[in-house]
């Protein structure tokens, strides 16, 4: 672990006095807490047990966070959320994904018409509720035309059973395809301190059409809490292993991006992780970032980020520093980033 340690309260720093704030996905009129909860991680073989997981999904509404992500290919994670949130469903906001086939990621994309459609209904069901707040295709599909995809949820909002469009991982040239037959609400893709690639050329599309922008991987899957560094050995069964970015090597290379986040973190009486959150929601107003995680004291520290300040002074600081920082590995290793290239 690297020398870094804060007292417990400012995990908790002013979180009674927090009132969440909300922000609207761009022009669409769907407005979610300024920060959501991404509940993938809750299907996973290392998370807490159903009855925990449920409590700490519902002591997220408790807190404010009324957003909250699942997707068909997680598993078991759809029936989960839906349980949780069913005696809360009129103050909150579920996400889930379409697109893969049979739910499966291993076997590939499906984003036909009539699949969407099952996914739909199956989702529906699972999700225990009678309508879907936002429906994200989960990743492109080269087979299927944009313009379809977005036919079937156009087709499916005015049946009432879907409220807004979303996609993920989607380049702009498909983001504009889709919005000219159905606007686009939201894209949801990976969004961080760690991966800057969508402020090329996405975020200025999101910006043109009115879409929101959903960073998932908010953290750098977990690189910018400050607990980790070249020293720290991954359990066997942490997927990092197989992300280039988290080779031993990579992650020595890259730790001069934690030690600029502790070093602000220190400066703002905050975690790395309330800096590494509190900067994306100081980018654009439409961003809503996703954290997820399967522990009650990391949620409350993820939420004190909302009452982080950053100044635009402090952000252009920051960010100026961040340019000199060049970020060493892949997020993803060759055979699937260049299979996801293919797709978009």
């Amino acid at each position: 672990m690297i020398s870094f340690f804060i007292e417990e309260t400012l995990f908790y720093q002013n979180l009674k006095s927090i009132k969440m704030d909300k922000r609207k996905l761009g022009n669409s009129g769907l407005e979610v807490s300024a920060l959501g909860f991404g509940a993938m991680g809750l299907s996973f073989p290392t998370a807490p047990s159903k009855e925990e997981s449920i409590q700490l999904i519902r002591s997220a509404v408790e807190h404010g966070i009324i957003f909250f992500d699942t997707a068909q290919g997680y598993g078991d994670n759809e029936l989960l959320v839906g349980e949780a949130l069913e005696p809360l469903r009129k103050e909150v906001i579920i996400a889930t994904k379409f697109g893969l086939k049979n739910g499966d990621v291993r076997q590939g994309l499906d984003s036909r018409p009539e699949n969407i459609k099952a996914v739909a209904e199956a989702s529906l069901k699972r999700l225990k509720t009678d309508v879907i707040d936002l429906f994200y295709q989960h990743r492109p599909d080269p087979n299927i035309p944009i313009e379809e995809v977005a036919g079937a949820v156009k087709d499916l909002i005015q049946e009432g059973k879907v409220k807004y469009f979303g996609l993920s991982e989607a380049n702009s040239e498909t983001i504009r395809k889709a919005h000219a037959v159905l606007p686009v609400s939201a894209l949801q893709s990976e969004y961080s301190m760690f991966y800057r690639e969508p402020e090329n050329d996405i975020i200025p599309t999101l910006e043109e059409l009115g879409i929101g922008l959903v960073p998932f991987s908010p953290l750098g899957k977990g690189f910018l809490t400050g607990t980790i560094n070249s020293t720290v050995e991954l359990d066997k069964a942490d997927t990092r292993n197989m992300l280039p970015r988290f080779s031993k090597e990579n992650r020595e290379a890259n730790q001069a991006l934690v030690d600029l986040i502790v070093s602000i973190s220190k400066d703002k009486n905050a975690t790395p992780a309330q800096i590494a959150l509190g900067w994306l929601l100081g980018q654009k107003p439409f961003i809503v970032p996703i954290p997820g995680t399967s522990k009650l004291h990391r949620l409350q520290e993820n939420i004190g980020a909302t009452n982080v300040s950053l100044s635009s002074d402090d952000l252009s600081k920051i960010n100026n520093a961040l340019a000199t920082i060049k970020i060493v590995g892949e997020r993803y290793p060759t055979k699937i980033r260049d299979a996801a290239e293919r797709k978009k």
